[in-house]
């Protein structure tokens, strides 16, 4: 398994600073009962991606160094899989930086065709996106220097962008975390988990799949984008996580998926949702379940409400974001995802914030411009993509509203590179509370609003549908910020 694989490399990787993602830190609240010494915690079989190392020794600076390689790894048992991978692993090591940070990337490409890392959600040059403006060559390097913003702190992740073959790269194996912390973090005493969500399909002898265009099945990925029957979370297939009664977790979710869109459910548990792609909310959102389209990032508390000894399943529950002609037959059907164990121990007594950190909307008063983005079936605006051509032009320092308007019969993820932004109403009803984004679902003959600010970093910046089998047959435009 690729969880092998990626122990075997903890020991060369530490973190940049402060908890890793993997770490525990709960503790006992007062008046809780105290943890019993001689009762060890039994361990996850979850393995979380080891952080990146930071090779710097300045302060507030991390520098990290990520290569492109083309492997062998056992992704499903008994076989091997050629792969793509960063440093090694599938999923990549984790990039973790706090808000403020200065982070030096040192990236190199040792793949046999080019590549690019786009720093998915992160505001930062337009130089370092890593669109398909940026291709770096086989064989070749380049070297990013920039700073994290303040106020960003959430979950993001890398992956590949170059021109056509985004789907192709991811689905070797190219992909990976990113978490920007906050030094004020509003929930330090609660255990996290890193969860990044990953599917695909291989043939029988352990090879992924990957068909002709022109076959029934090539058609089929390029109608709906690319899913696969194996879901993976951190390169295992259903994996276990332990929890105490009464325990709090903090769990990042990733869905680094080519296509797939999840609705996450506990069962029988009540759900926390906490944050988007931006980072935290203002307060915790009770919920049932959660829907996170490919690209999109959440974060949700679970609650150990059910007895020691319990044992229960978080789940992909039926969602149908598809065109009847080529929807799966088993749509309709729950996914597995990973187990999740209740230990004996005596129930802990952990209270949750009321409040998270402020977040306020954005105003909307002093809008320049208002733009309207149609998305047909593998077209935006009726065109597809030319790199030769920019599509929209905007001015630096101006904020925008931009509707999304999704004409056809399946959903479509519409994704802005650069610029992080806030929904205003979806089908005209007001969203609840201000959230950052930088994907927004937009489901079947649906319209969503939303509000950008187009700040710091001029440059052509890509929006598009993140489905990446439509993205690499060019559902996506240029916007150029002077």
């Amino acid at each position: 398994m690729v969880a092998i694989v990626a122990a075997l490399l903890v020991a060369l990787l530490i973190p940049t600073a402060g908890p890793s993602a993997s770490t525990s830190t709960a503790g006992t609240p007062p008046g809780a009962a105290e943890p019993d010494p001689t009762h060890a915690l039994p361990a996850d079989t979850l393995v979380t991606p080891p952080v990146l190392r930071n090779a710097s020794r300045e302060p507030n600076t991390v520098e990290v160094t990520l290569t492109a390689t083309p492997t062998t790894l056992s992704l499903v048992p008994g076989s091997e899989t050629a792969v793509f991978a960063y440093n090694g692993m599938v999923p990549g090591p984790t990039l973790e930086v706090y808000e403020g940070d200065r982070l030096i990337i040192h990236l190199r490409n040792e793949l046999p065709e080019e590549t690019t890392v786009h720093w998915h959600g992160l505001h930062l040059p337009w130089y370092a996106d890593g669109s398909p403006f940026h291709p770096i060559e086989p064989g070749g390097q380049a070297d990013f220097d920039f700073v994290i913003p303040q106020g960003t702190a959430g979950t993001y992740w890398y992956h590949p962008h170059p021109h056509h073959r985004s789907a192709y790269q991811v689905a070797k194996g190219l992909y990976g975390a990113i978490v920007v912390r906050d030094r004020d973090d509003p929930l330090p005493e609660v255990a996290e988990k890193l969860l990044v969500l990953w599917d695909n399909r291989f043939l029988q002898d352990g090879s992924i799949d990957l068909p002709e265009a022109q076959s029934m099945q090539g058609r089929i990925d390029f109608e709906n984008g690319r899913e696969g029957d194996v879901l993976f979370v951190n390169g295992q297939a259903n994996p276990t996580v332990r929890i105490r009664p009464g325990e709090v977790q903090r769990w990042r979710i990733v869905n680094a998926s080519a296509a797939r869109v999840y609705r996450l459910g506990l069962q029988g548990h009540e759900l926390l949702y906490v944050g988007s792609d931006g980072g935290l909310f203002e307060k915790p959102v009770p919920t049932d379940d959660v829907l996170i389209a490919n690209s999109e990032r959440i974060e949700i508390l679970v609650r150990g409400t059910a007895a020691p000894g319990s044992i229960v399943t978080f789940q992909d529950l039926p969602y149908d974001r598809y065109i009847p002609q080529t929807r799966p037959r088993s749509w309709d059907k729950p996914r597995d995802l990973l187990t999740l164990q209740y230990t004996d121990e005596t129930p802990l007594r952990m209270e949750v914030p009321s409040a998270l950190r402020p977040v306020a909307w954005m105003d909307t008063t002093d809008v320049t411009a208002r733009r309207v983005m149609v998305l047909t079936q593998g077209f935006i605006n009726g065109k597809t993509m030319d790199m030769s051509r920019v599509d929209e032009v905007a001015e630096l320092g101006t904020r925008e509203i931009w509707q999304v308007e999704n004409l056809v019969g399946m959903d479509h993820p519409f994704h802005l590179h650069g610029f992080r932004f806030q929904v205003l109403a979806r089908n005209g009803v007001p969203e609840p509370f201000p959230s950052w984004h930088d994907t927004v679902n937009v489901p079947k003959h649906e319209t969503v609003r939303f509000i950008v600010q187009l700040d710091d970093y001029p440059g052509k910046w890509m929006f598009h549908c993140h489905i990446l089998d439509h993205e690499n047959a060019g559902m996506m435009g240029i916007l150029e910020v002077r």
